[in-house]
C-alpha cells in the first residue's frame, strides 16, 4: 500500500506543478501569454498526469481488495513485481490517453484571437478558440475522458462499497479492522473528490459555465493538496510517526 501510495504522492506533485507554477506567474503580470508548444505541453502533461492517478487509484482499490479478503495471501498477490507491472501499467495508460487529446487538438486549425477563457490550457478551453467544426473531436474527447471518468468512478465507488460490506459483514471490531474501515473511507474520499471535478469537466459538451473556474482550481491545484492530509489524518502509522517527529524536535529543542 505505502509503494502505491508513494506513487500517489508523486503524482500529486506532479499534477500541481503543471498549472500552478504558471498561474503565479500570470499574478505579476499584465499580459497573460503562452505559446502554442507550451499549450500542448501542458495540456499533455495535465491529462497524462491526471489519468495515471486515475488508473492508480483502480490500482490501490484492488490493493485494498487483495488486503481485505485474501489477508493470508497478500504478501504473494501484492508482491514488488506486480506492483511495480501495475503502476507502470497506470502510466502508460495516462500517456496513452494524453497522446490521443493531443492528437486531436494538435490538427484543428485556430484562426484568432486565440483567447483561452481560464488559467491554464486543457482540451475544453481549446477546442472552444479553434475556428473549425469541432463536434466530431469533441465527442471523441468525452467518450476517451468523460466515460473513462463516469465508468472508473461508478467501478471503484462499488468496489469499496463491496470491500466495506465485506467488513462488516465477516469482522468484528478489532483494531485491524477499524484500520481498513478508516483506510477504505480515505480512498473513497480521495476517489469523490478526484473524479467529481473530472466528471463536471469532461463528460458534458464543452460549453461554458460559470462554475468552470473554480472547479478546475479546486481540480488542479487544492485537489492534490488534499490528497496527503486526507491520508495523513486518516492513518494511523503517519499520525504515530508525525507525533515522534514533533516529539524528537521538542526534545531536541529544549536539550
Amino acid at each position: 500500500m505505502y509503494f502505491l501510495l508513494a506513487n500517489l504522492a508523486f503524482l500529486d506533485i506532479w499534477y500541481s506543478s503543471i498549472t500552478a507554477p504558471k498561474m503565479l506567474v500570470d499574478f505579476f503580470v499584465e499580459r497573460k501569454i503562452i505559446s502554442f508548444g507550451g499549450c500542448i505541453a501542458q495540456l499533455f502533461f495535465l491529462h497524462f498526469v491526471g489519468a495515471s492517478e486515475m488508473f492508480l487509484l483502480t490500482v490501490m482499490a484492488f490493493d485494498r481488495y487483495a488486503a481485505i479478503c485474501r489477508p493470508l495471501h497478500y504478501a504473494t498477490i501484492m508482491n514488488r513485481r506486480l506492483c511495480c507491472i501495475l503502476v507502470a501499467v497506470s502510466w502508460m495508460g495516462g500517456f496513452i490517453h494524453s497522446i490521443i487529446q493531443v492528437a486531436l487538438i494538435i490538427r484543428l486549425p485556430f484562426c484568432g484571437p486565440n483567447e483561452l477563457d481560464n488559467y491554464f490550457c486543457d482540451i475544453t478551453q481549446v477546442v472552444r478558440i479553434a475556428c473549425a467544426n469541432t463536434f466530431p473531436e469533441e465527442l471523441v474527447m468525452i467518450f476517451s475522458s468523460g466515460l473513462i471518468s463516469v465508468v472508473c468512478f461508478i467501478a471503484l465507488l462499488m468496489s469499496y462499497a463491496f470491500l466495506l460490506v465485506m467488513l462488516k459483514k465477516h469482522s468484528g471490531s478489532g483494531e485491524s479492522t477499524s484500520r481498513a474501515v478508516s483506510t477504505c473511507y480515505s480512498h473513497i474520499t480521495i476517489v469523490v473528490l478526484m473524479f467529481g471535478p473530472s466528471i463536471y469537466i469532461y463528460a458534458r459538451p464543452f460549453d461554458s459555465f460559470s462554475l468552470d473556474k473554480v472547479v478546475s482550481v479546486f481540480h488542479t491545484v487544492i485537489f492534490p493538496l488534499l490528497n496527503p492530509i486526507i491520508y495523513t489524518l486518516r492513518n494511523k502509522e503517519v499520525k504515530t510517526a508525525m507525533r515522534k517527529l514533533v516529539s524528537r524536535y521538542i526534545l531536541c529543542k529544549e536539550k
